[in-house]
């Protein structure tokens, strides 16, 4: 390996495909001749590398020239990089030129996205992007490489669609194994599932509920999506052009089930996973589960918990919660406003679910006390529309040419280290468009925060998947006091009533705990044990060192979608866009091990917290 630090030859002026097209050929050269040091030049002094499996069988970021170096030296050999071209013409804003790209490796075709800064007279990068998806020899079967369906020609052994399906479904579970196992069917498990299903991976979905998208119609009655349609589709078939904005729950469940029959997921409804073991010596998992009240033994190689990261509840263990005579649930159990028409009802908490609650609560004549117990971000919908997503996920991205893909592209390749810094200014002007609603949601005496550093809900989500409210309207029922409102912490319940630790009383016939959710590692605990979930570590979060998202600096949200410390044990989940666009890296790695492609994984993530 050669030790040059030769400036690159790029230059700063001319047009912009021609600098991005001079780039990659000193980039490629560099790579081709193993020069890691000619490479790493070629990167600015701050500069990150996101990799989505292509390089390191793993998702990760690796940030300035020595994270480069550290990168190439460890995954250059094997990846044997080539064929950087233009995906389409590049273009120049503010002196950053921006480029699509294609590359392929020794194992797969790739797709990045650079930019490109001038530094000390030259052109470097400053983000570069690079995402595999797809493995050589081992093409999904779309578009030119789609099925016949049709056999022509006389065959005496010939066998319908049904019949192979049939024959697939009775065999599956008995006298097949899956390779993969997916516990969880709700948006995550089902996206991973057709990835699975399209790339030949013998798989399963089990989930507890007798139908696919019970998850969604068993929540209380109110629930929408709160993120638009753009933002939302699933892989292969996107949500057709007339689909409402904001799905209401029992259309998303609808819409899962059918999803579920027209990809053909492998699919077990009504089946719940009891226990689960690995074996050393036969290198695979042992999964006890009941299907439809029978048990059966399945031994999948591979092991996924698509279990939800807003799946776990967290209820906490207050003082009095035995002698309550009133109705007590989690808000993942609220049935719905129906039941509770003039009684008084207490929520506790003061984001989305705590909202969504109070609001449909006060829509049905219910006397209902929302308790704030610690600060909470609240953006309009309208406006995070307009301002957070519209460049991205909405129709007037659509007609600029950015398609769901290309826009979960362009997020992915904002580096979670310095998103904050592109977050903080959408929300400096959300913040001056609504500033008569914050002043009167204040003036209510709601505690409310922008993030730890003024970045907004997109942070906080990825930080600690909590602490925010996207305003559907309930705000203004706090706001102008038709939803009454109370700060501070709960000491005891009574017979009947919610106290505080300052001694308020809050009489109630129904507490509402809108207490938020626990890590995902706590269903490892539970079906597998504690000491695997320790190994395991703490799901989500980056490491940011701000409220509930302890560090030290993780550079990738902790477990998800990638190889943990725990072999063959793998985390899914997150929003519907997460679902969509990560299901593809997860399956893809799943995919290769299945078919036997080596998989040297860089920088296997470090546990720091175990829950």
């Amino acid at each position: 390996m050669t030790e040059t630090l030769d400036p690159p030859t790029t230059t700063t002026t001319g047009d912009p495909s021609e600098v991005a097209t001079a780039w990659f050929a000193d980039l490629e050269a560099a790579l081709v001749a193993r020069d890691v040091a000619a490479a790493a030049a070629l990167f600015a002094t701050e500069s990150y590398w996101r990799d989505l499996v292509s390089f390191s069988w793993n998702i990760t970021t690796v940030e300035g020239r020595a994270g480069v170096t550290t990168l190439l030296e460890s995954t250059l050999a094997s990846t044997d990089p080539s064929g950087f071209v233009l995906e389409e013409p590049a273009d120049e804003a503010d002196g950053v030129v921006t480029a699509w790209f294609l590359f392929e490796t020794a194992v797969g075709r790739g797709r990045g996205l650079l930019r490109l800064v001038e530094e000390d007279g030259e052109r470097r990068a400053f983000t570069f992007l690079t995402t595999l998806y797809e493995l050589k020899g081992h093409e999904e079967p779309r578009n030119e490489h789609r099925p016949r369906g049709a056999e022509h020609g006389a065959d005496k052994k010939r066998q319908t669609w049904l019949e192979r399906k049939q024959e697939e479904a009775e065999s599956l579970g008995s006298t097949t194994q899956p390779y993969v196992l997916v516990i969880g069917g709700g948006q995550g498990g089902i996206a991973l599932g057709a990835r699975l299903r399209q790339l030949g991976v013998p798989s399963l979905v089990i989930d507890k509920h007798p139908r696919p998208g019970d998850q969604w119609r068993n929540r209380y009655k109110s629930l929408c999506l709160h993120d638009p349609v753009w933002y939302d589709h699933l892989p292969y078939l996107k949500f057709p052009d007339n689909w409402p904005v904001f799905a209401p729950k029992d259309k998303i469940g609808d819409w899962l089930e059918s999803y579920t029959k027209v990809m053909e997921v492998p699919y077990w409804s009504s089946t719940t996973a009891t226990s689960a073991t690995w074996s050393e010596e036969t290198r695979e998992w042992t999964v006890e589960v009941e299907r439809e009240g029978k048990p059966l033994t399945l031994r999948p190689t591979q092991l996924v918990f698509a279990t939800g990261m807003s799946g776990k509840a967290n209820i906490p263990d207050v003082p009095g919660m035995d002698v309550f005579r009133g109705d007590l649930h989690h808000s993942s159990a609220h049935p719905g406003p129906d039941a509770y028409r003039g009684k008084k009802v207490v929520v506790i908490g003061s984001n989305n679910s705590a909202f969504d609650i109070c609001g449909a609560l006060w829509e049905n004549d219910v006397d209902v006390t929302m308790v704030q117990r610690s600060s909470t971000h609240i953006v309009k919908s309208d406006s995070l529309m307009e301002i957070g997503l519209g460049d991205l996920y909405s129709e007037r991205a659509v007609a600029a040419g950015v398609t769901t893909e290309k826009a979960d592209l362009i997020f992915a390749s904002l580096p979670y280290r310095i998103l904050h810094t592109f977050q903080i200014p959408a929300y400096e002007a959300m913040a001056a468009k609504d500033k008569d609603f914050y002043e009167r949601l204040e003036r209510s005496g709601f505690q409310h925060d922008w993030g730890d550093d003024g970045s907004g809900l997109f942070m906080k989500y990825l930080r600690r998947g909590s602490g925010y409210y996207i305003d559907v309207g309930a705000a203004d029922l706090v706001a102008n006091g038709d939803v009454k409102l109370v700060n501070g912490q709960i000491d005891h319940l009574t017979e009947d009533a919610v106290v505080l630790a300052d001694g308020t009383e809050l009489p109630a016939d129904v507490v509402v705990m809108a207490t938020g959710y626990g890590s995902m590692n706590g269903w490892v605990a539970d079906l597998i044990d504690q000491e695997t979930a320790d190994r395991l570590g703490k799901v989500w979060g980056l490491g940011s060192d701000t409220t509930k998202d302890p560090g030290p600096w993780e550079g990738e949200q902790r477990n998800m979608w990638k190889p943990t410390q725990v072999e063959q044990l793998w985390m899914h989940g997150g929003n519907l866009h997460q679902s969509r666009h990560y299901s593809l890296y997860l399956a893809l790695q799943l995919k290769a091990r299945f078919e036997g492609i080596d998989t040297p994984v860089f920088a296997l993530q470090e546990v720091h917290h175990t829950g």
